[in-house]
């Protein structure tokens, strides 16, 4: 260890990009880091084939119709498993140098607590930008994919029914937002409805409830839109009952339904804003559009927190890491979760809602980090 302090002191008189003693804590992380990855991915992606059973027994799925399946969830697994291969990764590897001594070698030879834990960091900081690219451009169209091939067993004995929460358009051009459905008696309610080809500006009906058919919604208590062309309301009337006639069989809106896991945040934009315009609230969908942007750093998040325990309870070996590790997930997971409910409900602003966990253990981490320096 002393031989890789001297060098790594050579090394930055001359100013080389990766020192020997940041390749050297890399290497102790990747191995831990792969082979968290694989471990996770492999018993997450069991899971899943767990609950495909029921259509492979019942609806009688061909065994490539489960491998595509498969296929389609792998990168959204992948994307779930990175931040948490990535502290697991972090902490047993300095949890090993710190049991050994070798963090202690390095704060003795001047080293600040920064500076070893900056090619973690970076790594952590690697993967949330790997993450948010993930999340952006292969996970929404492979979730699509298999959302609709998961759609095309279902309703393969059963004609196509509305779903809830679900983003969807018909071949009109009208975009459709249903809250809650009741498919036993065909119900629906807080439904939305953007008609673009309404006339020369578009138009935004809403209602409470109202039933679905094959050809017609009969909308109740709701209310209709007229928006200028700058998307504000010029006019509105309210109505307790309308019949909406809808084109074609229930297949039209087959394929076009996307829940906000199925969309970028720039797809997830335009749905907001073609509803938020005209005055509804939409903290719900406001505060999903942030977490896909806050939601990615949860790599960087968990090691900010994680590496700087390593200094303190480091000597408890790679079972303390392990603990740690699930502990900081844990607390994060179920922060974002009240969070997020808080900011669904207007309980608090939906930016602040999103990237509240981030904030509150990236200001413990740095506390630690000023704490240990």
């Amino acid at each position: 260890m002393g031989d890789i302090i001297t060098s790594w002191k050579l090394q930055t008189a001359n100013n080389g990009p990766m020192t020997l003693l940041d390749r050297y804590v890399m290497r102790e992380i990747l191995g831990p880091l792969l082979l968290c990855i694989g471990g996770f991915t492999i018993i997450l992606l069991s899971g899943y084939l767990f609950d495909l059973m029921d259509l492979v027994f019942i609806k009688k799925i061909p065994v490539m119709t489960v491998l595509r399946l498969l296929g389609y969830k792998l990168p959204s697994i992948i994307v779930l498993t990175l931040p948490l291969a990535v502290l697991f990764a972090a902490l047993l590897a300095l949890g090993r140098l710190a049991k050994d001594n070798e963090l202690t070698i390095m704060r003795m030879a001047g080293l600040g607590i920064l500076r070893i834990l900056m090619p973690v960091l970076g790594l952590g900081l690697l993967v949330s930008g790997v993450v948010y690219w993930a999340n952006e451009s292969l996970v929404p169209e492979m979730n699509h994919k298999e959302a609709n091939l998961i759609r095309s067993i279902v309703f393969a004995d059963a004609p196509p029914s509305v779903d809830e929460q679900v983003f969807f358009r018909d071949p009109d051009e009208r975009f459709f937002y249903i809250e809650k459905v009741d498919s036993r008696n065909k119900r629906l309610q807080k439904i939305m409805v953007y008609d673009i080809k309404a006339g020369p500006y578009p138009r935004l009906i809403t209602a409470t409830t109202g039933y679905y058919g094959e050809s017609v919604w009969q909308l109740e208590d709701g209310m209709v839109q007229e928006l200028d062309e700058d998307g504000f309301v010029k006019g509105q009337a309210r109505f307790e009952y309308m019949e909406l006639p809808l084109i074609g069989s229930p297949e039209r809106f087959f394929g076009q339904q996307k829940t906000t896991n199925e969309m970028s945040r720039g797809e997830l934009r335009e749905y907001i804003d073609l509803f938020q315009q005209s005055g509804l609230s939409v903290d719900d969908f406001v505060v999903d559009y942030h977490l896909k942007l806050g939601l990615p750093f949860a790599s960087f998040v968990f090691v900010l927190l994680g590496a700087p325990l390593c200094f303190r309870f480091g000597r408890g070996g790679k079972m303390l890491g392990v603990i740690l590790s699930l502990l900081i997930m844990f607390l994060y997971y179920v922060v974002t979760s009240i969070s997020r409910s808080l900011g669904a409900n207007g309980m608090l602003p939906p930016l602040i809602a999103a990237w509240l966990s981030n904030m509150l253990f990236s200001g413990l981490g740095v506390g630690l980090l000023v704490w240990h320096r």
